[in-house]
């Protein structure tokens, strides 16, 4: 027996709009009380006495047992879900800067006060990763998960390959459509997917890691040669978040553009959608794909959280309380494509083992190994316009790492 939900909603924006669109007309067990806005002049579909721009019309309303949380202030977002929480409200959210921020206290927050929070809306839109990570994938060693999380730089970027499009002239038109905001750095610059792949390691491996110590890159500084030189190779620049084991105890993260070639299951997630590419020890490689943007698809993501909470789901974070020992780390190298304008930038950078080398006036390059840990500690050197870097797909380990790697290899047998 399903036990009715009486909903609080914050924010009716595209994923608001899109939710109730989807709940409008079936019999879903539950009942819309009180929907918060920021402009009550705005004109709207619905009865205007379902509005309110008092978050405490709903926070404090005891009628209300569940709190959706749809807006893009991930503040804002936090205090309203910390209150719901610690009220004994459940809270289901889309809000992925909010939750990557603040895991390990909202999850805390869950287990003192009996609610839940669920947020499958947050990563990926309409595929159901989370659910999968927690559910699925529970009881698998996962050797890594990566893909294409964000919508709007995947739009640009196809729009660039398959199209020819100019990327100021592809940006302009993923604004247009609404995939990308005004100001697109959290898309084109990556920390949206950041704060995604965040989640998702939580997941995966039991890991709350502050978004801060995640690198990432975006494709805002991609050019015509980068373009040119990806094309042919015969491959596509997509923007993917990875979590990767590396060994035994350790896992890495990052954010960075990527030389995908023709045999990846990403090649061909093209505009706005979403591909999730999941590597496991027993359950081998299996792929997600669907929407990752648009109010519909994340409203679906949103709705499926609703229906869970009415079956009393929570999220149980089994591998975060195996406490399995794995730990996160920046200590692992990776091949890369370098486009510099300034040799002091290889030599800052440390690139070594360079294996191709191009170089004129208007176009420098090299291919060659580095740190995880370089990258990070020189993130502003990284984002300066005359630099683009990719990721090569290959990892390279120095041979202290590899030392490390056997020792806990040997350990566990």
């Amino acid at each position: 027996m399903s036990k009715k939900l009486k909903i609080g909603i914050f924010g009716f924006g595209v994923v608001g709009q899109g939710l109730h669109d989807i709940i409008r007309g079936q019999d879903l067990n539950l009942e819309i009380i009180k929907i918060a806005i920021k402009n009550p002049d705005k004109k709207r579909s619905l009865d205007a006495g379902l509005f309110t721009t008092d978050h405490d019309e709903i926070l404090n309303n005891p009628e209300i047992n569940t709190i959706v949380e749809l807006i893009d202030d991930a503040d804002a977002a936090f205090a309203i879900a910390k209150k719901a929480l610690t009220s004994g409200k459940h809270v289901v959210s889309a809000n992925k800067k909010m939750i990557a921020n603040h895991l390990a206290e909202l999850v805390e927050l869950q287990a003192k006060y009996g609610a839940s929070l669920l947020y499958e809306g947050a990563v990926c839109g309409s595929i159901p990763i989370i659910r999968n990570l927690e559910e699925y994938y529970d009881n698998e060693l996962l050797h890594g998960i990566s893909g294409i999380f964000n919508g709007s730089s995947n739009y640009i970027l196809s729009k660039i390959f398959n199209e020819n499009m100019p990327y100021d002239v592809a940006l302009k038109q993923a604004q247009e459509l609404g995939f990308a905001e005004t100001d697109p750095i959290m898309d084109v610059g990556g920390y949206d997917p950041k704060f995604k792949l965040a989640i998702a390691t939580a997941h995966a491996y039991g890991l709350f890691i502050d978004p801060d110590k995640i690198l990432n890159v975006g494709i805002q500084n991609l050019s015509e040669q980068d373009i040119q030189y990806a094309r042919e190779k015969n491959y596509k620049i997509k923007l993917v978040p990875t979590a990767r084991k590396i060994s035994t105890k350790q896992v890495i993260t990052y954010v960075l553009p990527k030389f995908v070639k023709a045999d990846d299951f990403l090649f061909n997630v093209e505009n706005e959608y979403n591909g999730v590419t999941v590597q496991a020890a027993f359950a081998d490689k299996q792929f997600f794909f669907g929407k990752g943007a648009g109010g519909h698809p994340t409203g679906a993501a949103v709705l499926s959280d609703i229906a869970a909470l009415r079956y009393g789901y929570r999220y149980e974070y089994k591998k975060f309380h195996q406490q399995n020992g794995l730990i996160h780390t920046d200590n692992v190298n990776i091949e890369v494509y370098l486009r510099y304008t300034h040799e002091y930038t290889v030599e800052k950078l440390k690139i070594e083992n360079i294996v191709e080398r191009f170089s004129r006036n208007d176009f420098k390059y090299v291919i060659g190994s580095v740190s995880l840990k370089s990258l990070l500690a020189n993130k502003d050197l990284l984002v300066q316009k005359d630099v683009f870097i990719a990721h090569t797909g290959r990892f390279t380990y120095t041979d202290k790492q590899i030392e490390v790697i056997a020792g806990e290899e040997a350990l566990v047998h």
